[in-house]
């Protein structure tokens, strides 16, 4: 299993724990998920996000319908989370949100890491279209966090 990185920085002005209120808030994704996406928030308001809590979603990748369930692997107040894709189109995604006091605000740090399923043609898949899309929204998300907490 060839297991790929994204890895993505960036600084808003706002304090830690305001930053750290909206990205703990899961349904803040539909705000900062690109809308080509059709991402909705399955899970209701107000899940008491800690270590365990199970999120659900439902997107569309390509035109095509799927649900993600995924849980937070490790919580950490004020400073980050990580979670994990329990169910969805990956093989592996574990998706670390780091968090910490910067000069200017805030710094956020998104780490992922990713495996795609089916062997060979999952990795020609990634190479012709997964890596662009993630790219994408990835360039989405940095832009909308920066919009709305800019």
């Amino acid at each position: 299993m060839t297991v790929h990185r994204i890895e993505r920085t960036q600084v808003v002005h706002r304090s830690l724990d305001e930053v750290f209120a909206f990205v703990a808030d899961a349904h803040n994704l539909e705000s900062i998920t690109p809308p080509w996406l059709q991402f909705t928030m399955l899970t209701p308001r107000g899940v008491d996000m800690r270590e365990g809590t199970r999120l659900e979603y439902r997107l569309r990748i390509h035109g095509f319908p799927l649900r993600w369930v995924s849980r937070i692997e490790a919580w950490h107040p004020g400073r980050g989370f990580v979670d994990r894709q329990l169910h969805g189109p990956y093989r592996l995604w574990e998706h670390r949100h780091d968090l910490e006091a910067h000069e200017d605000g805030t710094l956020i740090r998104d780490r992922v890491r990713y495996a795609l399923p089916l062997g060979l043609a999952g990795e020609v898949t990634h190479h012709f279209i997964v890596r662009g899309d993630l790219e994408r929204i990835f360039e989405y998300r940095h832009d909308a966090v920066a919009r709305l907490l800019g």
